[in-house]
């Protein structure tokens, strides 16, 4: 059997922290629910996916071409051996080479949408069911999801949007020091790819020492009513279509919390990946997360108008005028009952 070329070492990727907050986030807890990086071409977003089947326990890394059908992604069934041999004859399909592992989508944003519900209810029930002229074959498929989609070229419905657990956006203007770092660190792999994990080895063996001593404290961790009362708070002032977006920040502050090798959720837990759980879920245009906000809230319950600073005004309010008395309006008077 030939040997699996090498990926780059998550731990060896220059910047791009949050990101790399997030899928290890996943890695400790599959259920989050997968994540999706947004950002322009040659940002890294498939060596940083990659990088994470390495935090798994020999997890694979699998592709979905972007012309896939749905036969390609879910399997197809022998009809012919089923009725010849009385069993049902399966040919695997993305999703079951994909179960343990890291199912990748790139620019998940141009596949149809059809599609994209089925690769996510599947992501979701951890089971891909085959079902053809009354014959039926299950199969467990449990992955973590990554999806990637440049804005530019399309965007996700707010339905589908909603059923990524994480949401990370890249920015295209990285400094000028960081490219250098970048540009270096990808010749020396594609050089001697070996050499250059080697090199990294350690570093990348104590990230995946971490992540699994995250995973092992994770069930000890209580996801708690005061954590979860706050949180719901906050989703309410963000306004967030749903519950899902609860349930997928509860999971993740949990996560944090073993993480950083916490006991319990803390509020540093919580405001770490609240704007991976609300960016791609948030409808308020004026979200109320910081707590002097919702503390000057709570000191004013009946939502009464704050006394603006002298000389600043409301934004955007306009000074009332005098309108000269021919060119205001007539309005006639209703006419009255006979």
């Amino acid at each position: 059997m030939a040997d699996v070329a090498p990926h780059f070492p998550l731990a060896a990727v220059v910047g791009a922290d949050q990101l790399k907050l997030a899928l290890c986030l996943t890695a400790i807890d599959p259920k989050i629910g997968g994540v999706l990086i947004e950002g322009p071409r040659g940002m890294a977003k498939s060596t940083l996916a990659r990088g994470l089947a390495d935090l798994l326990a020999g997890g694979a890394f699998v592709t979905l071409p972007l012309g896939a059908s749905e036969e390609r992604l879910v399997g197809t069934l022998d009809l012919d051996a089923a009725l010849g041999q009385g069993r049902a004859q399966f040919s695997a399909g993305v999703l079951a080479k994909a179960d343990g592992g890291v199912l990748y989508v790139d620019e998940v944003n141009l596949l149809a949408d059809h599609l994209v519900d089925l690769l996510l209810d599947v992501a979701a029930s951890g089971t891909n069911l085959v079902e053809r002229d009354g014959i039926s074959h299950r199969h467990a498929a449990r992955f973590i999801l990554i999806g990637t989609m440049n804005p530019e070229e399309g965007e996700l419905r707010p339905q589908l949007l909603d059923r990524f657990g994480l949401n990370v956006a890249l920015s295209g203007q990285t400094p000028p020091t960081e490219r250098g770092q970048i540009i270096r660190r990808r010749l020396q792999f594609d050089s001697d790819p070996q050499a250059f994990c080697a090199q990294w080895q350690g570093e990348q063996q104590a990230l995946q020492q971490r992540c699994a001593t995250a995973r092992e404290r994770l069930n000890r961790i209580e996801l708690d009513e005061q954590s979860l009362n706050q949180i719901n708070q906050r989703c309410f002032a963000a306004g967030v279509d749903g519950l899902r977006a609860d349930l997928v920040w509860l999971r993740a502050a949990r996560a944090h919390a073993a993480w950083r090798g916490g006991e319990a959720i803390s509020e540093e837990d919580i405001d770490a990946v609240a704007e991976f759980a609300l960016r791609h879920r948030r409808r308020n245009t004026t979200p109320i997360e910081d707590s002097a906000t919702e503390s000057r809230l709570h000191s004013n319950p009946g939502n009464q108008p704050e006394q603006q600073d002298s000389g600043q005004g409301s934004w955007g309010e306009l000074p009332a005028q005098n309108v000269p008395t021919a060119q205001r309006r007539q309005v006639p008077s209703w006419p009255k009952k006979p």
